[in-house]
This record gives structure tokens, sequence and C-alpha cells, in this order.
């Protein structure tokens, strides 16, 4: 899927190209474009007919094959060039593949202080190096340069940027191997957790509703109070994503509304959620 503004200040346009069935099998150690051309020509052919103004693109990538952090420093430098041997060396016991070669990107999401310490609060992205180098040499072969490198549910929470509310909403992204749930409160995030979910259908179900249980037990946890709501996005509509949990006390809405208009092809089952946050981070 792809979107993009044609001029300053004007509604996105959206389109979707189908890939070939199994060219894209998103993971941390295994290459995650088993059909590389086809892959390109999918991308050329989305972001031709939604015309973007540049050639550098942002990318959103499956949850599968990032891993995502929220971490806590005592200190932490101010300049990136310094900070970044910081954040590889406490994700390296992290993730099972070599941090120093991985991307990295990171933001600072609080910083507090008292009389006897200073407390930072950071959002951590990492991607394995080939991996990432798949997905790059995907674009560049499209004849598009890759800019900002964004996880799917990260571009998600990008999509929420435009609301004033400080309520705290429990937000879904399901994508095809893996769903992941966070929390976010006013401009601070509560919980990330990405769970990679098993190719049976009742064993799925099960898996996506324990994972909502789980947030939900947080949220009331953190919070003093239960979520009435999901916040969702991903590949199957909402009605089909409300059917998984199978909770009546949630009402399912979705993050950003299937657009009424900028729609050049046929769109599918698939949200726009992750294509407006990543829009929403470029603009």
């Amino acid at each position: 899927m792809a979107a993009a503004t044609p001029a300053a200040g004007q509604a996105p346009v959206y389109a979707s190209e189908a890939l070939v069935p199994l060219s894209v099998t998103p993971g941390l150690l295994e290459s995650n474009l088993t059909n590389l051309t086809s892959v390109s020509a999918a991308i050329r052919a989305a972001l031709g007919q939604v015309q973007p103004r540049t050639k550098s693109v942002t990318v959103v990538v499956p949850d599968s094959s990032a891993r995502v952090f929220v971490l806590d420093f005592d200190t932490l430098p101010a300049r990136p060039d310094e900070a970044l041997p910081v954040l590889r060396f406490r994700l390296r016991k992290s993730v099972p593949f070599d941090v120093e070669q991985a991307g990295v990107s990171y933001q600072v999401l609080s910083e507090g202080s008292s009389r006897l310490e200073t407390q930072w609060k950071v959002l951590a992205a990492v991607i394995p190096g080939p991996v990432l180098a798949e997905y790059e040499s995907a674009v560049r072969s499209a004849g598009y340069e890759p800019g900002v490198v964004l996880p799917a549910s990260l571009a998600v929470l990008a999509a929420l940027s435009g609301m004033d509310s400080q309520e705290a909403i429990l937000i879904a992204n399901l994508g095809a191997r893996a769903l992941t749930t966070s929390i976010v409160a006013g401009n601070d995030l509560l919980l990330y957790r990405t769970v990679e979910l098993p190719e049976d259908p009742e064993a799925m179900k099960g898996e996506v509703q324990r994972a909502i249980a789980v947030s939900a037990a947080f949220f009331e946890d953190r919070l003093q109070v239960r979520p009435h709501r999901v916040l969702y996005s991903g590949v199957l509509s909402v009605q089909e994503f409300a059917e998984l949990v199978d909770d009546p006390a949630l009402a399912i809405g979705e993050v950003v509304p299937r657009p009424e208009t900028g729609v050049v092809s046929t769109m599918g089952l698939h949200s726009v959620a992750a294509v407006t946050g990543a829009l929403a981070g470029t603009n």
C-alpha cells in the first residue's frame, strides 16, 4: 500500500498493489523478500499511482522484521553519535542478531530529574542489517530512495498524532504474522508489545485474545480503570478483528477510517493507518 500528498496541504492519495503470494515472509533471522522482483514491481506500481513529490520515500516494514523497546536510562548523551553506542550495548542481549550491524533509531519520550537522579525514557527500534538492506534494495530497484524505515505499528502510532485527546488509548495492529498492542496516554507510551502468531486459525484466535487480555490487564494496572475500547488497524476488516477478539466489553474502532476520497485503486481489507502515519511523520 502507498500514500502521498500531491501538494502541500492537499488530501492524501492512496493506492494498493497485490503481491505474489509468499513473496514477503517477515522475520528477524531469515530472508524477508523471497521474490524481490515482484516486491519491487508492486512498489513501483503503487507509488506510480500516487506520484509522490520526491523520490525519497518512507518505508513501512512488518512488525515481525524489527523489534521495538521502551527503555529507561539514568543518563543518555545528547548527541546521537554518542547515544547510539549506548543503545546498541543495551540492546545486545535483547535481540537474537548482531546489533552492531543492525539499523538502530531512537526517540526520547521523556526526561525527568530529581535531586538524586535523571531518568530518560527512550523508544528504540532495531532491525537486522541484512533485513534492512533487503527492503532498501527493493525500494531502490523500484526507482525510489528509502528514507525513514518504520515498523508498521510505530507508523500506526504516528497516525494518532493529530488527536487532541489526552485519554489513554489501547491500540492493536494486526499483521500477517504478528499482533502488536500499544497503550498511549497523551505523549507517553506505556506499552508496546509484539507477539508472533501461529498459522493455525484457532490457535491464532486464542493468541489474539490472550494478547488483548494481557494488554487490557496492564492498562487497568497502570491506569486503575478498564479500557472500554480498542483502536484497530491491520490486515483484516474491523468487523473481522472484533469477531476474533470476541469481548463484548471492548468496542473495536479504527485508528484511521477508510478514506472516502483519494483512492485510486482497489484497497482490499488492509487498514490505511500505517501509511497515514508515515505521511504524518514526513509532513
